[in-house]
């Protein structure tokens, strides 16, 4: 035991003899190189502003290479499908656009319905858009077609512009459906046609950025407070009751009060057949989480229900016996193109905005997550514009407006999809369907529908869990989760989406305005310097104060970065300005009071020396010999009087180097100030304003100022803003906070420093 005791300890001592040794080899590396100022810098690196190239002559170039990049730029299906390696993706594209067109068609219909629209209109929407996405679009694995957040903002659009109350029939107040269905149709595709208007205009001009304006817990919050609106919307088909068509602030909560109202007034065979076809649909897709790795496909758990449904109903007779309340009539066939009425853009244009950036930023959000994951780039821009239009084209053709689902793009990329041949194929299936297959689906419960897009909630309701996980992460975040979420709840779709990005904004302003200052000190034999308050082992340099702000300083936080650098500075330099100004005011009038008696007494003097002198030349020879001692005299006096008026001159002007030492006033403990701007990205007028004012003041009390760590940019900015002058030049500006430390010490206001202190640094 003890000789195995020992051979640890002769392991430990070489091990550390190895890293003390390595420790030794670091601190023998030095960096040698010249202090440099931003002048220095310039002229070192031959510093010059970029030659901007002109974008617009570009694009105004025509060529045959320029027409075929753009073309190939606006129809990407050209550039990949003749290269497309059918040998090794077609199998898998076949098997996957199978896959999602299974699941597409119960989405198809029950989407309508929570759109507001008879079912068949759905299918319309799971063709034309899918197949112009197909042509368009430069992602290989999202499935584009309906999805239920769009559904439920397009539902509020149509039943608030087209409510059952317009449509009631005189003679027994019932609602005539077959009206106010085909006023809901005309509105959905003029807001289509709206949203593809607007996504293809921002896409052309390149403003694909604006999704960006979307954080992830804005999005993940919104998306959670549209399933909880779409959980609501269908619990009328669930209990099979009459509600009231709400829309607006608080409609949400309305609905719930009244189908709690109403709960007596519910369908027995209604909620019989929600239930079960709830079941089936869990059953399912737990068997299928379960046996997944064994499956070449999912079970189409939603398809079989609808067909099982169909049958039973269609044997059962559950409308006619049961008052469940079925899907009607489906026309086979497509419908001709229909052009949109211009008079319903005012009333949609506001929905449709919020419309298209919501569409936009889930279907490039779930694009940039499979193209990570594959390796291949989606172009933001195109996105935009392949889903404009989708929904253009589709509005024409009476499609409600889409984007993609989550849930059929996962099973797209899981069943061995590797392009959008799957999305064609899917859609190709989709048109069978609507022209020979749709009618079947006549019996259909709409209960069976409303289950299917409860239990398709479960992911999107799974996202409450994120309350937890921000709590833990980042609180802010959850801050706007939270407001996000019950703005949407409260407020409706679009307005709470505008409440969302508005607070999500102000709360960036917030925390620009609330940034972390701190005072910066050296590191131990080292050129880096961190916040004293935060490293026990980082040492102010004496005689210099080093302060940083964490955020950029602009009109917005300007004053505030004043007022924390005057704090940290540990001075209070208005009041010690103010003092120095009282008293060098004190002096001057002390001294223009001296003045004047100065001048009052030389007058006396002078006045009574040649009274005398004419009182006392009585004779004649006398009087000549004295008129000329007399003018010599008042000579004498007048360049006396002078040499007293330059004196005190010069003496009113003393005041003005006077110092805070000859003053009496306290001195600050250090000769110098570094402002670390390198936190910031850009400079607006009140920032150059702000700084100017940190310059004067702080000259004021004897204090030194330098900046470092500018940005080029920044540097620009500052030119452009005439923040440089006689007084403040670029010899105050250093490339890094150890160069202006290093300068400030070696020039100080107060006098020459200790060079042994300049060689420690």
């Amino acid at each position: 035991m003890g000789l195995s005791e020992a051979s640890g300890q002769r392991d430990t001592q070489a091990l550390l003899s190895t890293t003390q040794a390595m420790e030794l080899r670091r601190r023998v590396y030095h960096v040698e190189r010249p202090l440099l100022n931003q002048e220095q810098l310039e002229e070192l690196g031959r510093w010059g502003s970029a030659t901007g190239t002109l974008q617009w002559r570009t694009w105004l170039q025509c060529s045959h290479a320029r027409a075929r990049a753009l073309l190939l730029q606006y129809l990407p299906v050209l550039a990949w499908l003749p290269r497309y390696p059918m040998r090794d993706w077609l199998l898998g594209d076949l098997l996957s656009g199978l896959s999602v067109a299974i699941m597409q068609l119960p989405q198809g219909l029950a989407y309508a319905l929570l759109a507001g629209l008879p079912p068949v209109f759905g299918l319309y929407s799971s063709f034309y858009p899918v197949f112009i996405y197909f042509l368009f679009g430069t992602s290989r694995h999202i499935s584009v077609g309906t999805f239920a957040i769009m559904s439920v903002m397009v539902g509020s659009v149509t039943e608030s512009l087209a409510p059952d109350e317009d449509f009631l029939q005189d003679l027994n107040s019932t609602v005539n459906e077959t009206a106010r269905d085909a006023a809901r149709v005309q509105l959905a595709s003029a807001l289509s046609v709206l949203v593809g208007l607007f996504q293809v205009g921002l896409g052309l001009v390149h403003f694909g950025f604006v999704v960006t304006y979307l954080s992830e817990p804005l999005v993940r919050g919104y998306t959670t407070a549209a399933s909880v609106q779409v959980f609501i919307s269908q619990l009328k088909y669930v209990f099979g009751l009459q509600l009231s068509s709400r829309s607006g602030p608080l409609s949400v909560i309305y609905t719930v009060l009244e189908v709690c109202w109403k709960l007596p007034q519910s369908v027995v065979g209604t909620v019989v057949t929600a239930v079960v076809a709830g079941v089936v649909l869990v059953l399912v897709k737990l068997l299928n989480d379960k046996l997944q790795r064994y499956l070449p496909l999912p079970i189409p758990g939603e398809l079989l229900t609808l067909i099982g449904a169909t049958g039973i109903s269609y044997g059962v007779g559950l409308k006619r016996r049961f008052g469940v309340d079925v899907v009607g009539d489906i026309p086979a066939g497509l419908i001709p193109p229909v052009a949109p009425n211009p008079q319903l853009f005012a009333k949609l244009v506001g929905n449709a905005f919020a419309i298209a950036v919501v569409g936009f930023a889930i279907a490039i959000s779930l694009g940039k997550i499979f193209a990570l994951r594959h390796g291949y780039r989606v172009d933001s821009n195109q996105e935009l514009v392949a889903l404009g239009l989708s929904n253009l084209i589709g509005g024409l053709f009476q499609c409600f407006p889409v984007s993609c689902s989550m849930s059929r793009s996962l099973v797209q990329e899981s069943t061995g999809g590797n392009t959008q041949v799957a999305g064609a194929v899917s859609s190709l299936f989709i048109l069978i369907i609507i022209v020979k297959l749709g009618e079947l689906f006549q019996d259909l419960p709409k209960a069976v529908l409303a289950a299917a897009i409860i239990v398709n909630l479960k992911g999107m309701l799974r996202q409450f869990t994120d309350i937890c996980s921000l709590w833990k992460a980042n609180r802010v975040d959850l801050l706007i989760w939270l407001v996000t979420f019950v703005a949407t709840i409260l407020l409706n779709m679009d307005l709470g989406l505008a409440v969302a990005v508005a607070f999500s904004l102000l709360l960036v302003v917030v925390r620009t305005q609330l940034p972390h200052y701190s005072v910066l000190g050296q590191m131990p034999d080292t050129d880096i310097y961190r916040d004293v308050a935060e490293y026990s082992e980082a040492r102010e340099v004496p005689g210099v104060k080093v302060f940083r702000s964490s955020a950029t300083v602009y009109f917005a936080n300007a004053e505030l970065y004043s007022d924390a650098l005057k704090q940290r500075c540990g001075v209070d330099v208005d009041h010690l300005i103010s003092r120095k100004k009282k008293l060098l005011k004190k002096q001057e009038l002390k001294l223009k009071r001296l003045l004047k008696e100065g001048i009052q007494t030389q007058a006396a003097t002078s006045k009574g020396s040649s009274g005398s002198t004419n009182a006392n030349t009585s004779i004649r020879d006398i009087e000549s010999n004295n008129l000329e001692g007399s003018k010599a005299k008042q000579v004498s006096a007048g360049n006396e009087l002078e040499d007293t008026v330059a004196s005190s001159q010069e003496d009113a002007k003393a005041p003005a180097r006077s110092t805070l030492k000859a003053l009496g006033l306290p001195q600050p403990d250090f000769h110098s100030l570094v402002l670390d701007l390198g936190a910031l990205s850009f400079v607006d007028t009140v920032c150059i304003k702000s700084l100017k004012n940190i310059f004067r003041d702080f000259q004021e009390i004897e204090v030194e100022v330098y900046m470092a760590a500018c940005h080029t940019p920044v540097v620009a900015q500052l030119e452009a803003g005439h923040f440089f002058d006689a007084s403040i030049t670029k010899q105050h500006l250093f490339a890094s906070v150890h160069d202006a430390v290093i300068f400030a010490l070696q020039h100080p206001r107060s006098g020459p420093v200790s060079p042994v202190l300049v060689t420690q640094l």
